[in-house]
């Protein structure tokens, strides 16, 4: 696949649990952030940055992202790093962009998107970033915010603008641009945006994006509201969450993870379900329920995810759609 409209040829994308922004501004925070346990960091370029910083900002952020390339700085498997540019419109975006993309990058998180058009134009920006680098094409990710009526609208259109887009999805804080955008009245149970949530999840998953994350909860004192906001966006369908704090991360990362019984349960879905088929049946009943394909699928992904397993042969396919 081109990096033409349609996307960059894809790269297996991380799940990423946790999303932490750190200030531009603020690079040496990033150790307290991988401290946290977050799965990544977005150093912002955007909101967290007055403009008469933006510049110097900008160079410790290309910095920070060096430091993270360099052999030795971290494990692999260690935290990611996205960087939150400003909305597409100037140039000063595309120079923090080409500022940003280099080795230790994992993507770019790209504001205000109003169309499907702000994807493709980041994209081809991103290949030839890549191309500088000599870094295999689709190597950045693109991590769109939908924060305007038009772009929570045209959720599938953007999702689907590039094979980059492999997390997406609806940001509801109280107070910010998608609450004047759309008109609600921000209430911590969140059921005036729960119909939202659904819907731009049911989009981008559409489109193919694997990982779609959700987000923010603002209230840093809040630890029981975050869970319980966290715990509807785990129902819904997403697989993690942006957060503002680092008190928040191990909280969405519990949220955003299964426990041991819940892997085991899975490991002992498959099994039955395979021995089912050895003998020739296509449902069995497990632990009291009818399951199939189907279902092992769906467990065989929950494993695949959070490393219990190695695609392979043995491996049960999801069944076709309709």
């Amino acid at each position: 696949m081109s990096s033409e409209p349609g996307g960059a040829s894809g790269v297996g994308r991380t799940p990423l649990r946790s999303l932490l922004f750190v200030p531009g501004t603020k690079t040496e925070w990033l150790p307290k952030a991988e401290a946290s346990g977050a799965d990544a960091a977005i150093l912002d370029l955007e909101d967290a940055v007055a403009g008469q910083d933006k510049r110097t900002a900008r160079a410790r952020v290309a910095e920070a992202v060096t430091r993270h390339a360099a052999p030795g700085d971290r494990a692999d498997g260690g935290m990611e790093l996205f960087v939150r540019i400003n909305p597409l419109g100037d140039w000063s975006a595309a120079e923090e962009l080409r500022a940003a993309a280099r080795p230790g990058l994992a993507g770019i998180v790209l504001p205000k998107v109003c169309s499907e058009e702000d994807i493709r134009i980041t994209d081809r920006l991103l290949t030839w970033c890549e191309r500088e680098h000599g870094l295999r094409a689709g190597t950045f990710a693109v991590v769109p915010l939908l924060e305007t009526a038009r772009a929570l609208r045209n959720a599938h259109d953007i999702a689907a603008a590039s094979a980059r887009v492999a997390y997406a999805g609806a940001l509801t804080a109280p107070g910010g641009d998608v609450e004047r955008a759309v008109g609600y009245r921000w209430s911590p149970e969140g059921g005036e945006t729960h119909a939202l949530r659904s819907r731009v999840l049911l989009d981008v998953r559409a489109a193919g994006a694997e990982h779609p994350v959700g987000g923010l909860w603002t209230d840093i004192g809040d630890l029981a509201g975050l869970r319980r906001f966290a715990e509807q966006n785990r129902a819904l369908g997403y697989t993690g969450m942006m957060a503002i704090h680092p008190s928040h991360v191990p909280v969405v990362n519990e949220v955003f993870s299964p426990g041991a019984d819940e892997l085991a349960r899975a490991e002992r879905l498959i099994a039955a379900v395979r021995d089912g088929q050895a003998r020739g049946a296509g449902a069995v009943t497990f632990e009291g329920r009818m399951v199939d394909e189907a279902m092992a699928a769906g467990a065989e992904q929950l494993l695949l995810r959070h490393g219990r397993r190695e695609q392979g042969p043995d491996a049960v396919e999801s069944p076709p759609e309709g």
